[in-house]
């Protein structure tokens, strides 16, 4: 299972000179929230392009870093292309409402999970209702809906249909079980 908070600060290394090429600063996400790639610190570059390896181009995204076939992997990519990330983009999935169909607001996401064997699909999402609900009652984790087209990813909420409320589990409890519960 991959989290994406812990792929966020990896070095990335390219795999045929073990060369250092960055950091993963982010990842974004296509118009359906699948992982299209990672963002590399862009440097003095920001303003202007950043440097991202498409997903597919990912060898092995391990505990202590993600590994990238060479350096021809990397490309510039504008700013404006990245619609959909986790931290920057125009439409970020960190902190959006995961609401039901009936209204009710199940937290807000902090975290995702993918399938290290499916790669791209959203297994999973952390949530949290605030640093205070965070201490005293812990993060909740909320299975993604097995029929992806049940689930309205939209740019100010995740619309889930109703009932999702009764898969939420503490976040503690869920790590270890995570296959058996998507």
């Amino acid at each position: 299972m991959i989290r994406l908070q812990h792929v966020i600060g990896l070095p990335v290394f390219e795999m045929d000179a073990g060369k250092l090429v960055g950091h993963v600063q982010d990842a974004w996400f296509d118009e359906h929230w699948r992982l299209d790639g990672i963002i590399l610190n862009a440097g003095r570059r920001f303003l202007t392009a950043m440097k991202a390896v498409l997903w597919s181009d990912v060898l092995i995204c391990g505990d202590d870093a993600v590994l990238i076939m060479n350096e021809a992997s990397i490309r510039k990519t504008k700013i404006a292309e990245v619609q959909r990330s986790f931290h920057t983009g125009t439409i970020r999935l960190k902190d959006l409402p995961i609401v039901t169909e009936h209204g009710e607001q199940l937290g807000r996401v902090s975290d995702v999970y993918f399938d290290d064997l499916q790669g791209t699909q959203i297994v999973g999402y952390e949530l949290t209702d605030g640093f205070i609900a965070d201490l005293m009652e812990g993060r909740k984790w909320l299975p993604a809906p097995r029929n992806s087209e049940d689930v309205m990813l939209g740019e100010d909420a995740i619309i889930v249909p109703a009932g999702c409320e009764a898969s939420l589990e503490p976040v503690a409890a869920s790590i270890s079980d995570i296959g058996r519960n998507v």
